[in-house]
C-alpha cells in the first residue's frame, strides 16, 4: 500500500465500507495478480491521491454509494487537478489505468458499478526511445565509478560502486534488481549466471562477465561487513542494504565528471546493455529474454535506437548521402 507501516484507514480518507474494498484490492494486486511491491504502492499512491480529490471535491469522505454515482465530470475534474500539479501525460494515464482496475475490480466483487470510467479517454502519451550510452561512455562510466570524484568515500565504497554498475550495464539489470541481492547470490568468479526475479515474480537467467565476476570479488574482499549468506550484497556505509538513491547519485556525480547528458541515469546502463548488443547482432528474443520483458513489443523499441544510429552512421559515411529534405524537394519540384 502507499505505506507499508500504515493501516489503509490511516492515509486513505474514505468510509468504512470502501476502505475495507481497498484493503481486498490490495491483497489482490499482491496475491492474485502477484505484482511487484512498487508497483502495488503506484497504484495505492494514484487510488489515495483519487480519494483526496473527492473528500475537497464532495466535501466528505467517499463510500461506495458514492463511488457508483460518479460521472464524467469528476473524473474528469480529478485529471484536470493532477495535470495543475504538472503531472505528466504517463503519470496521468497510470494514475487512470489504477482507478480503472480497482472499479473494475468492485464490480467483479458486486460492491459497486460503475461504467463511466472505462469512457475516459487515456491522456496520449508521447512516444519515447530509450536514450542509452555510447561504448565508449558506457566503459567510462564503469572505470570511474571507484574513483568518486572528489567524494569523501572509503576505498571499499569505491570498489563497491564498480560492483554496481558493472553489473548494471554488464547483465542489463535493474537498480532493484541488483541491489535486492544477497551474498549467497554473490556473482564472482567461477558463477557465470544469476538467476534474477523481476517484475512480477518472473525468473530470468542473466549472464555474469568475467570483469563483473572480478569487480564483485574485489569489493567483498574489501567491505568491512563480516558476510553470511543472506546478508544484503551490497551495503551502505552504515552495513545496511543499498539505497537506490545511492546508485542514483553516483550517477549523476559520473554525469557531471564525464559531461554526459541527464539521460546518463542508472536505468541508461540497461538501455546501453540491450542497444550494445542489438548493435552487434543479438537476437531481439534473446535479448527480450535477457531484460525480463513479458512482450516483445517492449523490446523491440530498441530496434528504432538502432536504427536511428545506423541512418546517421548511413549519413556521415555514405559518399552519395545527402539531406533528405533536399531530395523530396528536387522530387517535388520536378
Amino acid at each position: 500500500m502507499a505505506d507499508a507501516k500504515k493501516p489503509i484507514a490511516d492515509i486513505f480518507p474514505v468510509a468504512a465500507d470502501t476502505e475495507a474494498s481497498l484493503n481486498a484490492w490490495n491483497d489482490y494486486l499482491r496475491i492474485e495478480r502477484d505484482l511487484a511491491g512498487n508497483t502495488c504502492e503506484a497504484y495505492m499512491r494514484d487510488l489515495r491521491q483519487f480519494f483526496e480529490f473527492l473528500v475537497d471535491h464532495t466535501g466528505r469522505p467517499a463510500d461506495l454509494d458514492q463511488l457508483a454515482k460518479l460521472g464524467t465530470r469528476e473524473f474528469r475534474a480529478f485529471l484536470a487537478a493532477r495535470k495543475e500539479d504538472n503531472l505528466t501525460s504517463r503519470s496521468l494515464a497510470r494514475a487512470l489505468s489504477a482507478i480503472r482496475m480497482y472499479f473494475r475490480f468492485l464490480k467483479r466483487e458486486n460492491l459497486c458499478d460503475n461504467a463511466v470510467i472505462e469512457r475516459i479517454q487515456l491522456p496520449k502519451i508521447p512516444h519515447s526511445i530509450p536514450k542509452p550510452l555510447t561504448v565508449e561512455k558506457a566503459i567510462d562510466v564503469v572505470a570511474g565509478a571507484k574513483d568518486g570524484y572528489e567524494r569523501d568515500i572509503e576505498p571499499w565504497i569505491g570498489h563497491r560502486d564498480t560492483a554496481v554498475i558493472t553489473l548494471l550495464y554488464g547483465s542489463g539489470l535493474r537498480i532493484s534488481e541488483a541491489i535486492g541481492l544477497n551474498v549467497e547470490d554473490a556473482p564472482t568468479r567461477g558463477r557465470e549466471s544469476l538467476i534474477i526475479e523481476g517484475k512480477g515474480g518472473k525468473e530470468r537467467l542473466v549472464p555474469v562477465l568475467p570483469v563483473t565476476q572480478q569487480a564483485v570479488a574485489v569489493y567483498l574482499d574489501q567491505c568491512p561487513y563480516p558476510e553470511t549468506p543472506d546478508r544484503a550484497l551490497f551495503l551502505g556505509k552504515r552495513g545496511k542494504r543499498l539505497s537506490p538513491r545511492i546508485v542514483q547519485l553516483l550517477m549523476e556525480n559520473l554525469r557531471q565528471a564525464l559531461g554526459l547528458p541527464d539521460t546518463a541515469t542508472p536505468h541508461a546502463l540497461r538501455h546501453s546493455f540491450a542497444t550494445h548488443l542489438l548493435g552487434n547482432g543479438a537476437d531481439l528474443r534473446q535479448i527480450q529474454e535477457l531484460l525480463g520483458h513479458a512482450s516483445l513489443s517492449t523490446t523491440q523499441v530498441y530496434t528504432e535506437v538502432d536504427r536511428k544510429r545506423l541512418l546517421n552512421v548511413y549519413e556521415a559515411a555514405h559518399p552519395r548521402a545527402f539531406n533528405q529534405q533536399t531530395l523530396f524537394d528536387s522530387i517535388k519540384d520536378k
